[in-house]
């Protein structure tokens, strides 16, 4: 039986998939020449030019400027429309929220902080993501309805099954179990939601450390200790979306969670968390404990023992490349994963000097032996994975021709 538009096999399913691949070779590697283009795709050079064709009459790619450094006339060079859509993503903390607008290409447009101060009764949350929105589409040039999709990073995890958000009881305003459908009805586009941490990953994976590794750990130490499990590809998010949260990871050397009453402590988070440096430095003999918040307390600790060469510091970092490890040594033996990225304030302020020490110690402590490295993304890196999350599916939309 003939096949029908839309299955597999036909020329419009196939000229969608040759659309695409042309797509992402030009979001890849920016403006090209139809013959080149052809040379990538393998495709003839009437095909390349019907293709071309196509997606500048669609709004997708538009015909620029020419190519330089050759005998005779230049060749016109194409690239993807960057307005053909837009896509944001939000990074929240207790702190504040923070929104971002990126064209399709992946260009930040816009952005807007919105401080949340704990002292005095913050605005609901609706308001406050609508508030950071709004800031930063208006910051684009654009209106609300132009952006095609939105991804809020928050830490903890939405529970697939009660809607309600776990593992961030320092987030408040944020327990609501109608607190998604309160978000759905108030915004103009549809939204997802991910853990703060796994998407730092996306972004370590899309743009960074990660790119090309279908199997890595992202070990992350800033306000809170965490990970992000990529297996197969996939992130694994767990039953309740509550994979990674190492922190409560029971370790040597540190009391359970249910012996301790604070928030925040006990397990490996008491052992290797940000808020451990300032007291292990104190322990070691570390002069002039820097003053201030702990992340950035402990960023400036390490950032000052990787590059110092007295005794002190060299045992502080040496005692804190143990205690990561012993908890490291944990999630490699279970997963054997292919990489383990160290990322957040508090890992790459020690940078290789820290890297290089927690190799070590884990190559003692666990038969699985992945490499390890320093996570390349570091500026506004939530904001970046939700952006990048927002962006995939944008594209995967926006770019099918088949329809």
């Amino acid at each position: 039986m003939p096949g029908t538009a839309g299955t597999p096999g036909t020329p419009r399913v196939l000229r969608a998939m040759n659309d695409r691949a042309a797509l992402d070779l030009l979001l890849e590697h920016g403006p090209l020449s139809r013959s080149r283009i052809g040379e990538l795709t393998g495709l003839s050079k009437p095909t390349a030019s019907q293709l071309l064709a196509r997606l500048e009459a669609a709004g997708l790619v538009l015909a620029g400027g020419t190519t330089e450094g050759r005998p005779g006339p230049g060749a016109r060079l194409y690239e993807v429309n960057p307005a053909a859509a837009y896509a944001a993503g939000l990074d929240v903390t207790r702190d504040r929220v923070v929104a971002a607008v990126a064209d399709v290409t992946g260009r930040t447009v816009g952005r807007h902080e919105l401080p949340t101060p704990v002292r005095r009764p913050a605005a609901p949350v609706v308001r406050q993501v609508t508030d950071a929105l709004d800031g930063a589409v208006k910051a684009a040039g654009l209106a609300p309805g132009d952006v095609h999709r939105l991804v809020i990073g928050t830490p903890g995890a939405f529970d697939p099954g009660t809607g309600r958000l776990r593992y961030a009881s320092h987030l408040p305003g944020w327990h609501s179990p109608t607190l998604l459908d309160e978000l759905a009805a108030a915004l103009p586009m549809p939204v997802g939601y991910e853990n703060d941490v796994n998407l730092v990953a996306v972004a370590e994976q899309r743009l960074g450390a990660a790119r090309g590794h279908g199997d890595f750990v992202l070990l992350w130490n800033q306000e809170g200790l965490g990970a992000a499990l990529v297996l197969g590809g996939r992130l694994h998010r767990g039953w309740t979306g509550g994979a990674g949260e190492v922190g409560f990871l029971p370790v040597p050397g540190a009391p359970l969670v249910r012996e301790v009453s604070r928030t925040g402590s006990g397990g490996f988070q008491e052992l290797a968390g940000s808020q451990a440096l300032a007291g292990l430095a104190r322990e070691l003999g570390v002069p002039a404990v820097p003053p201030g918040p702990y992340p950035q307390a402990a960023a400036a600790l390490l950032a000052r023992a990787a590059r110092a060469d007295d005794a002190p510091h060299r045992r502080l970092l040496q005692a804190y490349a143990t205690r990561l490890a012993t908890g490291l040594a944990s999630l490699v033996s279970v997963l054997d994963p292919e990489l383990v990225v160290l990322s957040g304030t508090s890992l790459t302020a020690g940078g290789e000097a820290l890297r290089a020490l927690v190799q070590d110690e884990l190559e003692e402590l666990a038969a699985s032996r992945p490499r390890l490295v320093v996570g390349d993304v570091t500026e506004h890196p939530v904001l970046r994975g939700a952006l990048e999350s927002a962006l995939a599916t944008t594209r995967d939309e926006v770019f099918d021709t088949s329809r």
